[in-house]
């Protein structure tokens, strides 16, 4: 008797140790959804034993400044400034320090010059067929050297030349001095026929400007090209913002055939070359909007590639970025994630990895630059 009762203890304590090791597991793998449900609690609210996800809210679209409520800009055309006008005589008014020099020059040395030469070289004509026509000059002369005429007609043009040089190389050197490291760089780039921009010190913002059509010219609904956009021909459905006062490095390129990137009002007219970048600067002084268009025969629809640039406030233009999308270089980051304190990657808990995988969600949202209008066929309105 007693020694069945040893062998009924016995299988007993050998049927009941699989379970009590079972449970005494149990106490040791629970921790692991325990700490995942108090960290999830603290931050998203997720159920017990789910993967913690820190949220982080989406941050609030900031708004274009130079666009209205309606999506339309805020800058208006005007007559006169920064684009060309019916019956005027002379250049744009130039807003950059290069093209000031270039006025000046232009209206105050060689527009004298050479009106001064043309009305010489009349009169000289002149004279010659009056005093030495047939009647008057029965006997024509057989002189066939003046040693001073001579010297005159020789020293005289090298004289002005030299006179002319002094401030043509000065200006040009200016044009094509380098660009500070502070300077705000803008990639021009053309192609048949549109011209689309970088800015690759801004956080690569890029933007695809094409030609307002005239309200005839698209269908019921599509914006059009009105009066406060723009000339005919000039006004863009996306214009190149930059900043006044502010060193501009201007880099150009293109994509398929020779362009040229110019706005008279800037002094700047620049070719964009296939696999080639060439490179100015300028600086903008006024505030305005400024019309150009490219200057190199590209193709058939070479009159139909025109540059809107408007020039706003270092203010202005550093939020113009950031409703981009961009960033001003040298501006500090934003932080990755708004929970806790205690939630970022350098205090993980001792058991993060038992929780569970920890999911960032602040990741920001694709940026998106399309044009003001959806032109039908594409880029460069390629089909019209």
């Amino acid at each position: 008797m007693l020694g069945l009762t040893s062998i009924v203890l016995a299988a007993g304590l050998a049927l009941g140790a699989p379970v009590h090791a079972q449970n005494s597991a149990a106490p040791v793998a629970a921790p692991a959804p325990a700490a995942a449900t108090q960290q999830d609690a603290g931050t998203t609210g997720a159920p017990a034993g789910a993967p913690a996800t820190i949220a982080a809210p989406t941050p609030a679209a900031i708004p274009d400044p130079t666009l209205d409520a309606a999506g339309k800009p805020l800058t208006k055309a005007v007559p006169g400034m920064g684009q060309p006008q019916d019956a005027i005589y002379g250049l744009q008014e130039q807003v950059t320090p290069n093209g000031r020099d270039a006025h000046w020059f232009h209206n105050w040395v060689l527009m004298p010059l050479i009106v001064i030469i043309s009305l010489f070289v009349l009169a000289l004509l002149i004279y010659v067929i009056i005093r030495y026509r047939r009647a008057a000059n029965p006997t024509p002369s057989r002189t066939s050297h003046n040693t001073a005429i001579e010297i005159v007609w020789t020293l005289l043009p090298v004289l002005i030349l030299i006179a002319i040089a002094v401030p043509s190389i000065r200006l040009l050197a200016a044009q094509f001095k380098p660009a500070p490291d502070n300077a705000v760089t803008l990639k021009a780039i053309g192609n048949q026929w549109f011209w689309s921009y970088e800015y690759p010190d801004h956080g690569d913002i890029k933007l695809t400007a094409n030609m307002l059509k005239e309200q005839a010219e698209v269908p019921a609904g599509q914006r059009y090209r009105t009066d406060a956009d723009g000339p005919r021909l000039l006004a863009t459905d996306t214009r190149v913002v930059l900043p006044v006062g502010v060193p501009i490095r201007l880099v150009t390129t293109a994509q398929d055939v020779i362009h040229s990137w110019a706005v008279p009002a800037f002094w700047i007219k620049l070719d964009a070359v296939p696999g080639r970048l060439n490179e100015t600067s300028f600086i903008i002084e006024k505030p305005g909007l400024y019309f150009g268009q490219c200057s190199e025969l590209c193709g058939a629809r070479h009159a139909y590639m025109p540059i809107a640039v408007e020039a706003v406030s270092p203010e202005v233009f550093a939020r113009w970025v950031a409703s981009k999308g961009g960033k001003m270089p040298g501006a500090k980051a934003e932080p990755q994630s708004a929970t806790a304190a205690g939630n970022d990657a350098s205090a993980e808990p001792d058991n993060a990895s038992e929780a569970g995988p920890v999911v960032n969600a602040t990741a920001a949202p694709a940026v998106t630059n399309k044009p003001a209008t959806q032109n039908p066929a594409g880029l460069g309105q390629t089909g019209n």
